[in-house]
């Protein structure tokens, strides 16, 4: 299994949730209105007057066949709105309840 932490600017919040109900990806976590700056180029969501926007993030645990087409789809949305932001990241699940 794998976890995917997915961090966007909240204007993209429906393209997300599209996403994950077309692949049937039912079960996850999510947090609004997370403040944060992009690594490269980004410019801050802060939630201020200077800095206006916000984040979101969904944490979804899935079975290692599901990512590829997460992915990509993910990937294709970011493509389309590179300004918004969308970062994506994975790591291996060891144990769950």
């Amino acid at each position: 299994m794998k976890a995917l932490f997915i961090v966007y600017n909240q204007s993209i919040t429906d393209m997300v949730q599209d996403i994950l109900d077309k692949l049937t990806i039912k079960g996850y976590t999510q947090w609004t209105d997370i403040k944060g700056r992009g690594s490269d180029q980004g410019e801050p969501h802060e939630g201020t007057h200077t800095w206006p926007e916000l984040n979101n993030a969904h944490l979804v645990i899935i079975q290692e066949e599901q990512v590829p087409p997460l992915v990509e789809m993910l990937d294709k949305v970011n493509k389309e709105v590179e300004k918004q932001g969308l970062r994506l990241f994975s790591w291996d699940i060891m144990s769950l309840i």
